[in-house]
């Protein structure tokens, strides 16, 4: 997408990037006082089989957050950066099955996806599944960058997908693309992952339509389920209630309004409500 400059501020706008070049914003100065932790260092939290609960703030209400979370979390960072981006491409069949299933509750459900962190360049093919019992497990691989960027399943990938799901690689089509940026906060007991998923947007893989939800922050606790969560404690004392919503489930309401969307209406008005809020607008 295109973004206008007028003419006469391009001079100001280069002036202030020369002269002001390590100035960082409040959110990003608040991420430098977490104490940091590496992808190495994060491999014992893995949980690739856990449960998972969702929550839905507005931009204002992370600060504060964050403060909350100084004593007993540190950041991922890599590379030295520690808002990370990602890019992910979901997967579906033509009538649109795994999205559908989500809609009407049904369990032992999937997620497809092809996912690249942008920064590394490395890519995975992941697989999710939310059994009936609500636990949530995830399989991966590693693909080529060029793999993500062309949307292919080689025959590795294909014997991945029949041996993890229902379905066959070669019946599924990208659907879209989900872009945003990542914190993610680990506790000092390595018993918990906490993502906080900010800038999201959408791209309709079939025809380019890109829809974006600014002002809202999606909180992800990844759990195994056997330890108190101190975050969860923070979003209670807050009065923030669980509010699951998937960011495939969005995404595809967003970019195909005409698809059955009854069951996620409220949800909905909910983000709408908050990025209202954030926007000085009602």
């Amino acid at each position: 997408m295109d973004v206008y400059i007028p003419q006469n501020n391009i001079n100001i706008l280069i002036e202030t990037l020369v002269l002001k070049p390590d100035i960082k914003d409040p959110l990003a100065q608040l991420i430098d006082t977490f104490e940091p932790i590496s992808l190495v260092e994060m491999d014992s939290v893995k949980l690739m089989n856990r449960v998972d609960t969702k929550f839905i703030i507005g931009n204002s209400q992370l600060p504060e957050l964050l403060k909350m979370a100084l004593k007993h979390y540190r950041v991922v960072e890599i590379d030295g950066k520690r808002i990370i981006p990602y890019s992910s491409i979901y997967f579906d069949t033509d009538d649109t099955e795994m999205y559908m299933m989500h809609h009407n509750g049904k369990l032992n459900r999937y997620k497809i996806r092809m996912r690249s962190y942008i920064d590394s360049g490395i890519s995975f093919l992941e697989i999710k599944r939310k059994n009936n019992k609500g636990r949530t497990s995830k399989k991966r691989i590693g693909i080529t960058p060029e793999q993500f960027q062309s949307m292919t399943f080689e025959e590795k990938e294909q014997l991945f997908v029949a041996a993890k799901t229902p379905y066959q690689a070669l019946t599924l089509k990208p659907q879209i693309e989900s872009s945003f940026k990542r914190i993610t906060l680990v506790d000092k007991n390595l018993t918990e992952r906490v993502t906080l998923d900010t800038a999201l947007e959408y791209k309709k893989m079939s025809d380019g339509l890109v829809k974006k939800v600014e002002g809202i922050v999606i909180i992800e606790l990844k759990q195994d389920g056997a330890y108190r969560s101190n975050f969860k404690d923070y979003l209670h004392a807050l009065s923030i209630n669980c509010g699951s919503l998937s960011k495939y489930c969005l995404g595809m309401v967003l970019v195909n309004p005409s698809l059955k969307n009854n069951r996620f209406k409220n949800k909905i008005r909910k983000i709408t409500k908050i990025t209202n809020n954030n926007h000085g607008t009602n």
